[in-house]
């Protein structure tokens, strides 16, 4: 099942699709799941599986939307990747931001989780780095977030921790970009960033040949420890 429920936007006027993974018992917090330029494949679902095994309630909003809704890619089929970077360049971020606080908004006040975290993979990272910005998550993570440089200016809003994975040798985040992060962010009380020495751009993907499983595992153990601590 790829979408199986539906979030209101804030104006109330228009719902968009999200997949929802449920834990058996009471939810020890809930975690947005913020999709790649690939859509909610089934990567981005296995990544809600995987957290709510672990007693979260996870959503990942479909963020595409407005373009078309249910968009599913693969990263590893070259007429599918090209057209997700035709989608980033297509794709509203303030917009999707907007979607994002939707979201909390209604694991809130409709499925009644308190505390809301995200983690965001690619588009998604940069997304997670916003959102922390941007509205009031209680914790936020970002796996190779791209143009964060750029950001950089909204830091002082950044308001509840925050985690940032850096591949060094990310293809789509040059070392100019990386060494900008840390001059603008290590000193941040609210910011940690990990960084991975000579690995590329999706390296903690569940599918696909991007994926280096020892520093997954790494990154996802302290994934699951900044989880743990922030959100109950």
């Amino acid at each position: 099942m790829s979408l199986n429920a539906t979030i209101p936007t804030l104006e109330g006027d228009a719902s968009f699709g999200a997949y929802v993974a449920s834990p058996e018992s009471t939810p020890r917090g809930a975690i947005i799941v913020i999709q790649e330029i690939f859509g909610v494949n089934p990567g981005i679902r296995q990544k809600c599986d995987k957290l709510a095994a672990e007693g979260y309630l996870a959503v990942a909003p479909d963020l595409f939307w407005r373009i078309e809704s249910g968009i599913e890619l693969d990263p590893d089929v070259e007429p599918e990747f090209q057209r997700a970077l035709g989608l980033f360049g297509e794709f509203d971020q303030d917009a999707g931001i907007r979607d994002i606080e939707a979201t909390i908004h209604h694991i809130r006040r409709t499925l009644g989780v308190a505390k809301v975290g995200c983690v965001g993979y690619c588009l998604g990272g940069r997304l997670a780095y916003m959102t922390a910005a941007r509205t009031d998550i209680d914790a936020s993570v970002g796996y190779y977030g791209v143009g964060i440089d750029g950001l950089l200016g909204e830091k002082h809003a950044i308001a509840h921790p925050l985690m940032l994975h850096i591949p060094t040798n990310d293809g789509f985040v040059p070392r100019e970009t990386q060494e900008a992060m840390h001059a603008g962010l290590d000193d941040h009380p609210k910011v940690t960033l990990h960084d991975y020495e000579g690995l590329d751009h999706g390296f903690a993907t569940e599918h696909g040949k991007r994926r280096h499983e020892e520093a997954a595992t790494l990154a996802d153990g302290r994934t699951a420890a900044f989880f743990a601590e922030h959100l109950g």
